[in-house]
């Protein structure tokens, strides 16, 4: 990984995994067991957990295919890496000089049936303060809207 491009997104919006992208064919199945896959996640959830805890949602969807990964998600992990190699200099850091104490703000946004497996939306919010964040999540909603467009 140490010839290709970094990237300034941690996962593209043109990765749409979902176990629909599972190898079927015994060859793809064959090729796919030769890819250090489950190596990877695996290295990646430890560099989240020690010192990357932003990065924790696009680990935890690919982390859910370890069992029977496809191209799709080997080129997802991959394109992850490269983001992590472009963003290695990255961290929180608390600003005095932009400490006031109404300096804390929140932001909200919610996805439209992201995961194609379940079909459910992604919640998330952060809180920063002084410019930095202090809490976040991204979670799958527990459950699905319907849009009603009845009179």
């Amino acid at each position: 990984m140490g010839n290709y491009k970094a990237v300034s997104t941690p996962l593209a919006t043109h990765f749409k995994l979902s176990v629909e992208s599972y190898p079927q064919a015994k060859m793809d199945i064959e090729n796919m067991s030769r890819v250090p896959y489950s190596i990877a996640v695996g290295s990646l959830m430890y560099f989240i957990v020690c010192t990357r805890l932003d990065l924790s949602h696009v680990v935890s969807v690919v982390s859910c295919y370890i069992h029977n990964p496809g191209k799709d998600h080997w080129d997802a992990v991959k394109f992850f890496l490269r983001y992590v190699k472009c963003s290695i200099n990255i961290g929180l850091v608390f600003d005095r000089n932009k400490a006031t104490t109404s300096d804390v703000i929140g932001f909200n946004d919610s996805n439209y049936v992201s995961d194609l497996d379940k079909r459910r939306s992604i919640l998330g919010y952060i809180v920063t303060i002084c410019a930095t964040a202090i809490s976040w999540i991204a979670s799958l909603q527990s459950i699905a809207a319907l849009l009603y467009c009845g009179g």
